[in-house]
């Protein structure tokens, strides 16, 4: 089972709506053929690209090469996005990919839910009571989802962070390394961004729920 929707059935004990199971089913069949010549993470990752005006459909799509990216090899150290002369900043490297990955994956999950999601339950709503709650369900399938990959992001970060890898620097990605140490010192926490999001939706739900169908 894909990674994405693997996470997407365990998050949650309720149904996952099939509208957003079925885009994902169909990710993994719609993609070129041409991605059979791409095999390592390096590779996966620069396919990985942030829209100006980004869609859902890029989320996904970026989803997706970011999942390839997760189950990859590596490169061999003379192809990797940073300068690789010995053995402690190749694992330093392969730590900080990892956890750079995920951050992204949560990024677009959230961004993703951020699309479906309602700020408001305005009373003149109410006649599209049901589908608003619809959508309010799949926001927060893609936030608990963003907040299943906290974790994994959590524990490359503390890999990274690890004391013997402190004067180890890697400055191609200098941003890997900033994220890592933001995430030590608490700075960067998605965890607590997403649960904020989870229950500002709870709330608005709430609203929908009191609402009449009609009004």
């Amino acid at each position: 089972m894909n990674n994405a929707l693997f996470a997407f059935c365990n998050v949650r004990k309720f149904n996952i709506p099939l509208k957003l199971i079925l885009i994902f089913l169909f990710l993994n069949i719609a993609i070129p053929v041409n991605s059979y010549f791409v095999t390592y993470k390096e590779q996966w990752y620069r396919l990985f690209h942030i829209h100006h005006n980004q869609a859902p459909d890029d989320s996904m799509e970026n989803i997706y090469w970011l999942e390839q990216a997760i189950k990859a090899p590596f490169a061999n150290p003379l192809y990797a996005l940073a300068k690789i002369e010995n053995e402690i900043q190749w694992e330093k490297y392969r730590y900080l990919f990892n956890m750079h990955l995920y951050i992204k994956l949560i990024e677009q999950y959230m961004f993703l839910g951020n699309k479906w999601n309602k700020r408001n339950a305005y009373f003149f709503n109410a006649p599209w009571r049901d589908q608003n709650l619809e959508s309010l369900e799949i926001a927060e399938t893609c936030y608990r989802t963003a907040l299943y990959y906290w974790d994994y992001a959590l524990e490359w970060a503390e890999k990274a962070n690890e004391r013997r890898f402190r004067w180890i620097d890697l400055e191609k990605v200098q941003f890997w390394q900033d994220e890592a140490r933001r995430i030590e010192n608490g700075r960067l926490n998605y965890g607590r961004t997403i649960q904020r999001e989870l229950d500002a939706l709870q709330r608005v739900r709430e609203q929908f729920e009191s609402m009449e169908k009609w009004y």
